[in-house]
């Protein structure tokens, strides 16, 4: 017991119930380190829950239990917390199975529970050690200022001292220098030019000896977009008749120091390439790595034809998790120039005989093409519309229309003012559901219940997020619960390492974009029969 004495009880009760609540299902599988990760952060976050909870009662000065009570108190509180704790790892294999049923996978053998058992003692140790240094140091300030205030004033002063300096710390230096070291390593990645992609021939290409952007500048993810998607042998093929190659433009984040620079050149290699003279026109916003999604890409250009041009600019190295996480603006000034130059120039074109003119993201590209434009400023020459997928949880346009839905319609899969402008689908449903008057300017959301990007909310660390209510998605665990503070740890969890299988989670599938594609353009000449050729063509 004397181990036990010297850390709250009241701390290690609540502690271990976060941890034992951590490993319930959420909305993704998790594997087993993500699963110590968040078990050791929510048993910290409990045992501060806890040690706050027993400090309050005794400056509020209520009755404690004498010291033969408290022993008796310790001694039941370590069986029960290991009881508690066994009982639920013991469990855990099967609640990750339920959400990997949900979702086609293969079930696991076990969550390894020395491993989640090590790690959430080691990140409890570093999580008591920064606590215990901050309590030394606003001790330390607060005896400092004592002579001159009152004993209260003291200890207020030295607390709010030792937050800015810890936070300065945390924020300042190591934050700032773990991030400029991840930015860099994704960097280098993204410098790396592969064997098998070589600088193309064709003066049309973007990154040819013809073209205004270097093969260098491309970086890793602009060169595979480049290099990727149908050919025009590919698509006469499967079409029966003559097609066009599509027209990719990209341009990397090495082409150009500025935003402006870079959309600069997007539009002259665009005119160069003679894209405004395709009957579509697709702006692009990738990911935070500046990657794009080739499902969404090849599928859309099989739908149109090959008479469909793409542009894309690339804004940062960083996944788009951690780009979300520490700076929710990234990439919206990129988005905001390259939109503004190619609209600009498309909206000078004759009516009658300019593209039509898409926008698309994904992730965190969704973010911020929907930042990248301004609704009074097109809404005299409005573009066709925008197709978005996995919202993340900070766009506004789609937490302002999922809060305003019909109240009839489920949170994961809104209705909007009858389909009239904006419409949701997921797998399993189409954006045909909301009705056959869609406008002429359409906005399409294709989500999925089960994606921790688009669902995660800070606020479920004190409410039950709308989209946990019943009837849930058909891809979500109906073993999942609300809990305070803990949900919302799992839900960042998931957010950050979460991975779910094409059609799933934050994987979206081809056949998913084939049918939010065809809905959002209503492209002439498919048959049911040729669309269903086209989802096998693409199947896995």
């Amino acid at each position: 017991m004397g181990l036990i004495g010297r850390f709250s009880v009241v701390g290690l009760l609540v502690g271990t119930l976060f941890f034992a609540l951590s490993l319930t299902p959420s909305l993704v599988p998790r594997p087993p380190l993500v699963q110590g990760l968040i078990a050791g952060v929510s048993f910290s976050a409990g045992y501060a829950v806890g040690f706050f909870g027993r400090w309050l009662w005794d400056y509020l000065e209520f009755p404690v239990p004498g010291p033969r009570a408290e022993w008796i108190i310790k001694l039941l509180a370590a069986v029960g917390c290991a009881v508690v704790a066994v009982a639920f790892l013991w469990q855990a294999t099967e609640w990750q199975n339920s959400v990997r049923a949900l979702m086609g996978m293969e079930e696991v053998g076990g969550v390894q529970p020395v491993t989640v058992a090590v790690m959430t003692l080691v990140i409890f140790g570093l999580v008591l050690f920064v606590a215990r240094l901050f309590k030394r140091t606003f001790l330390f300030l607060s005896k400092r200022f004592q002579p001159y205030v009152a004993p209260h004033v003291s200890h207020v002063v030295g607390v709010l001292i030792a937050a800015a300096l810890f936070w300065s710390v945390i924020d300042g230096v190591i934050f700032t220098l773990a991030l400029r070291a991840a930015d860099n390593s994704y960097q280098h990645l993204d410098a790396l030019i592969q064997d098998d992609l070589p600088r193309p021939s064709d003066p049309m290409q973007v990154g040819s000896a013809a073209s205004f952007i270097d093969w260098q500048d491309l970086g890793r993810q602009g060169r595979n977009f480049i290099s990727s998607g149908p050919t025009a042998a590919e698509l006469s093929a499967f079409h029966g008749e003559p097609a066009r190659t599509p027209i990719r433009v990209y341009v990397g984040l090495n082409a150009a120091e500025s935003p402006e620079e870079r959309a600069r050149l997007a539009l002259e290699e665009l005119k160069r390439v003679g894209a405004f003279e395709r009957s579509v026109l697709l702006l692009v916003t990738p990911t935070g790595t500046g990657w794009v999604d080739p499902a969404a890409l090849d599928t859309v250009e099989y739908l149109q034809r090959g008479d469909i041009a793409s542009v894309a600019a690339q804004y940062s190295y960083l996944p788009s998790p951690l780009s979300l996480i520490v700076e929710g603006d990234y990439g919206a000034e990129t988005a905001r120039a390259l939109f503004g130059k190619v609209y600009g120039y498309w909206s000078s074109l004759p009516r009658d005989s300019r593209p039509h003119f898409y926008l698309h993201g994904l992730s965190l590209g969704a973010l911020n093409s929907d930042r990248s434009f301004d609704v009074y400023d097109i809404i005299n020459d409005p573009f066709k519309g925008a197709l978005w997928s996995g919202p993340p949880f900070r766009s506004e346009t789609w937490r302002s229309v999922t809060r305003e839905r019909d109240p009839d319609s489920p949170a994961w899969l809104p209705r909007f003012r009858d389909g009239a402008v904006v419409r949701f689908m997921n797998q399993e449903q189409g954006f045909e559901a909301a009705g056959p008057e869609w406008g002429p300017f359409r906005i399409g959301y294709l989500q999925h219940a089960s994606d921790p990007i688009t669902f995660f909310d800070p606020r479920s660390v004190y409410t039950q997020p709308a989209w946990m209510r019943e009837p849930r998605g058909p891809d979500v665990s109906p073993d999942l619960r609300w809990y305070p503070i803990v949900t919302m740890l799992q839900l960042a969890a998931d957010m950050a390492a979460g991975a779910a299988p094409p059609g799933f989670g934050h994987t979206f599938a081809a056949r998913e974009y084939i049918d939010a594609w065809y809905g959002l353009m209503e492209p002439e000449g498919w048959t049911d029969a040729d669309l269903e050729r086209l989802r096998a063509r693409f199947a896995p």
